[in-house]
């Protein structure tokens, strides 16, 4: 099971390098609890996230299904427009430790993979269909005496969770993932209560990779040890479609040229 799991999250490492190939639609809806769980407020935001140089950028069109007024899409394309002047005017010097930078956060990925793999004893449960595929079924719990290695890792005992494995193509299709015990974090102390819980659904794109369809939360937080945070949600993604653009930056008014466009709602 470790060896598996091992697989299935290099994979997801190689998903996340692939997903800069594609432009997509990511709706958030946050709804804010009180005590009881009873929902207070609703929020509703929509995006078209972007791919500028290798850089994920998030422009919002529209609040609780509406689409953004004049003045504010002008602002959302002002923020667009910056990210691409920077890039036109990127020196050499600073286009390597971009680079640099990147290449450790995936390395780091690649380490905290392993501590994953370490940190809990995993059961195969049974088998059941996701998405009109078949499944293995595998709970995961934190493991007796691990020792961790990274820094972040620590917090991998106090989470316990069930993962969907696509039998086809060794992917993870699905994760439940449940706090079951208090969590700080920061310098500023926030506490993520027991409970919280956080479930992913991805999708099978174009034949070759594996993206997120769907994530669903409910938090309990604290922070600085006065404020608490309950609220629960989703994501949803869309629309992906794939690109190919040339080496130049352009401005808004142009476009860079595309190849084979495809997408998958």
């Amino acid at each position: 099971m470790q060896e598996l799991f091992r697989i299935v999250a290099d994979k997801d490492l190689e998903n996340e390098k692939r997903e800069r190939d594609y432009t997509y639609v990511d709706r958030e809806v946050q709804n804010k609890l009180d005590g009881n769980g009873q929902t207070t407020s609703t929020e509703v935001r929509t995006y078209d996230v972007l791919q500028i140089a290798g850089e994920e950028v998030r422009r919002l069109t529209a609040k609780d299904d509406k689409p953004l007024d004049a003045k504010d899409a002008a602002k959302e394309d002002e923020k667009i427009q910056k990210v691409i002047d920077k890039r036109k005017n990127e020196s050499d010097s600073d286009r390597r430790k971009r680079e640099e930078k990147e290449e450790k956060e995936r390395e780091d990925g690649r380490k905290f993979v392993k501590e994953i793999a370490d940190a809990y004893n995993f059961t195969l449960v049974g088998t059941e269909i996701v998405s009109g595929r078949e499944s293995w079924v595998i709970d995961g719990e934190p493991r007796a005496g691990f020792e961790p290695h990274m820094k972040d890792a620590k917090f991998l005992t106090k989470f316990h969770g069930r993962v969907w494995i696509d039998k086809g193509d060794l992917q993870m299709a699905k994760m439940d993932i449940e706090a079951i015990d208090t969590v700080s974090v920061g310098l500023v102390i926030a506490r993520i209560h027991k409970g919280t819980r956080f479930m992913l659904e991805q999708t099978r794109v174009n034949d070759e990779v594996w993206l997120p369809r769907q994530i669903t939360f409910k938090i309990d937080a604290r922070v600085a040890l006065l404020k608490g945070y309950k609220m629960d949600g989703e994501d949803t993604y869309s629309d992906y479609k794939k690109f190919r653009t040339s080496s130049k930056i352009v401005g808004m008014g142009e476009l860079p040229e595309e190849k084979d466009s495809s997408k998958q709602k």
